[in-house]
């Protein structure tokens, strides 16, 4: 059925429902798992705020981001491998698009299902905050399977 299954987390508890999901199913199919976390990297020479942040602010807030994101997809490996998941392989990608970043992960490990979740906004709140799940679902040429 499944080969290799890319699951999606950012460490919330709405992507751990997804992060559990895919090892039930990594476990089911006897799957490859790869979770990846995506470090939305901005441009340096933006306002936060009102403060110009410095190069060296910058690069410690990268820092402090790649660090956390290094431990979401290492406690997913974690939890994965202690279930008995065949192959784990945790990934972190610095992007400026993070639905990009998650398709192209697909594509390169080449998986057959993207596993992520959803916050199922709507209306005015979908069309000002966008979706990067619905991004997902509309570019992929992977299946994606969408839990809320």
């Amino acid at each position: 059925m499944y080969e290799r299954i890319l699951v999606a987390t950012d460490g919330s508890e709405l992507s751990e429902q997804a992060v559990s999901s895919a090892i039930d199913l990594a476990i089911l199919t006897q799957a490859e798992l790869f979770a990846v976390k995506v470090v939305h990297h901005q441009s340096a020479g933006y306002f936060e705020g009102s403060l110009l942040l410095s190069q060296m602010e910058v690069s410690r807030l990268r820092e402090q981001a790649d660090v956390e994101s290094q431990r979401v997809v290492d406690a997913v490996k974690s939890k994965a491998d202690s279930r008995g998941v065949k192959s784990t392989t945790a990934i972190v990608v610095r992007a400026e698009g993070v639905s990009e970043a998650i398709i192209e992960t697909a594509r390169v490990h080449h998986c057959d299902l993207i596993v992520m979740a959803s916050h199922g906004r709507r209306g005015i709140k979908r069309l000002l905050m966008g979706s990067e799940t619905l991004h997902v679902l509309t570019h992929s040429h992977t299946p994606v399977l969408v839990l809320r």
